[in-house]
């Protein structure tokens, strides 16, 4: 990748989770031109908060933890405007035995009121097109990317940023970038498949959320004991680990939700469990096998780059992280000699 250009830079985004708004968050506080492309109705990707019967609930990114520096300024500033708190549920690791090992000593954080609030935190300011699906890119006039949704052309840029899980990144890169294709094919995404449950009375467990073993399930977790969720209605998200979801992968939602409703039944010891809310979510591309530290993945010959939470540990954190080092790379190719990401952060300005 190299060049430079004299007007502002026009680049397009695909994918409006943590990582997709991180970049283009950063690249336009620089001066860039964005714009975000999202399939969905809303931005947040894993991390969201789904609404069912009357009910909120975070089913795909569950909490985070603030280890890298850059990361944990952000996470500074979201608790100062009120958009992140502690969250100090009782968390414990339930052993094969049936034991409770309290998991002590993480500081655990949560979008308030709820997990969706980091993505619109990150999107203010920044121009997202939902409702609107990117399935090609191509060369437009040898110096600009086009691309199209379905019939539609969605315009030409500069460059182009795939924040999308690394299987649907290696479709949409197949003919414009063959390299990084191949590098998305190499890595193995895992399903989750996620159930929320209401019930009308709190259920009396020593304990807010776990880690589990020998079971299908591999996380439960209180909803409603997080902070500024309806801490009166009794909510709670089930996972389902890898093994299971991808046994499971196709099977139809509904057994999906009552299957899990019995594993935590058991779980917890109170067989017969009717919950007055019951919806499963299949997440089929929760995480990788083995994740990445690249930060992100960009063409040696022209300007597209990939990232993702794959690329940086598969956490929000490493989400927020391959943002940046996204917007870091076109900010070499575009803005040569400027201050690098690794002086600054991005932050409230």
């Amino acid at each position: 990748m190299s060049g430079a250009t004299h007007r502002r830079p026009s680049v397009a985004i695909i994918g409006a989770g943590i990582s997709g708004l991180t970049c283009a968050r950063e690249l336009t506080r620089r001066g860039f031109t964005v714009t975000v492309f999202e399939k969905s109705r809303g931005v947040g990707g894993r991390a969201s908060t789904r609404r069912s019967g009357g009910w909120r609930f975070d089913h795909g990114a569950q909490y985070f933890t603030a280890r890298n520096p850059r990361f944990a300024d952000r996470v500074k500033s979201w608790q100062r405007r009120g958009a992140v708190a502690a969250w100090r549920g009782r968390i414990v690791e339930v052993r094969a035995d049936g034991a409770l090992v309290p998991k002590e000593g993480t500081s655990r954080y949560v979008g308030v009121p709820g997990m969706s609030q980091l993505a619109r935190d990150l999107a203010s300011g920044v121009k997202v097109v939902a409702n609107t699906r990117v399935d090609g890119i191509r060369r437009r006039g040898g110096s600009q990317w086009q691309l199209n949704s379905g019939a539609s052309v969605l315009g030409g840029f500069d460059a182009v940023v795939s924040s999308a899980p690394a299987p649907q990144a290696a479709e949409l890169l197949r003919e414009a970038a063959p390299a990084l294709a191949k590098e998305c094919d190499a890595v193995e995404a895992l399903p989750t498949w996620a159930v929320m449950a209401a019930f009308s009375a709190p259920l009396p467990l020593g304990f807010d959320a776990a880690f589990v073993e020998n079971s299908p399930l591999a996380w439960v977790a209180r909803n409603s004991s997080k902070p500024m969720r309806e801490e009166s209605r009794e909510s709670w998200v089930l996972h389902a680990d890898a093994t299971w979801s991808s046994a499971h992968l196709e099977v139809l939602k509904d057994d999906v939700a009552r299957w899990l409703l019995e594993a935590f039944s058991d779980l917890v010891g109170r067989p017969g469990l009717r919950p007055v809310e019951l919806e499963a979510h299949r997440w089929r591309y929760a995480r990788s096998r083995e994740p990445r530290c690249d930060g992100c993945l960009s063409d040696s010959d022209a300007p597209l780059v990939v990232c993702g939470d794959w690329l940086s540990g598969d956490r929000i954190e490493g989400a927020f992280l391959s943002g940046l080092a996204a917007a870091e790379k076109l900010a070499d190719v575009f803005l040569p000699g400027r201050r690098t990401l690794g002086q600054t952060a991005v932050g409230d300005q």
